[in-house]
């Protein structure tokens, strides 16, 4: 039975893009992992590996769109659009929800027992990551190739001082950044 999987990445984050891939494999590789317990280097190797062994989708869906449109409604976007162009018999989404779309089926940490799920995971990630250091050198003043856009100390205190730029998520309102009622 071919299998599709899919994972995405920058979920939560507060500027960057929406990064949802899809992996059916067409050789056997090796050595896979979920990609939050793989260093950088070894993510970057393995999307190499991965790209030469499957067929795949990466779906991109930027920070205006997430805006307008809501971080769900984006995701089903991202999830139909794989079903589209990666022809399978299942697929299968990390998480416990398919966002409304139709004969997805869902396990939660998929990404750490399915190879196809893992594959996609890796395909996110490095790609978002990859554009997260792009943006850096647009606005270095944030840090992005550091914290590729989540809430962190350092991302928080940047929006205070500089305010937000044009890849940050303006419908996202960390705690951090809400003005103390009194």
């Amino acid at each position: 039975m071919v299998l599709c999987g899919i994972d995405e990445a920058g979920r939560g984050p507060l500027a960057g893009p929406l990064v949802v891939a899809g992996v059916v494999f067409t050789k056997r590789i090796y050595k896979l992992d979920d990609s939050k317990k793989l260093t950088q280097k070894q993510r970057e190797k393995l999307f190499d590996r991965i790209a030469h062994s499957a067929r795949y989708e990466i779906v991109i869906i930027d920070n205006d769109e997430i805006d307008e449109r809501g971080i769900s409604a984006c995701i089903a976007k991202a999830l139909r659009t794989i079903k589209e162009k990666i022809a399978a018999e299942r697929y299968l989404f990390d998480g416990n929800t398919s966002f409304g779309v139709a004969d997805i089926e869902t396990l939660i940490k998929a990404d750490e027992s399915v190879k196809e799920v893992m594959a996609a995971s890796i395909l996110a990630k490095v790609t978002r990551d990859r554009l997260m250091c792009e943006y850096d050198k647009l606005y270095p003043e944030y840090g992005f190739c550091r914290h590729k856009g989540y809430g962190t100390k350092e991302h928080i205190e940047a929006i205070r001082r500089y305010g937000l730029c044009p890849i940050h998520r303006k419908s996202f309102r960390p705690k951090a950044l809400q003005p103390t009622l009194f």
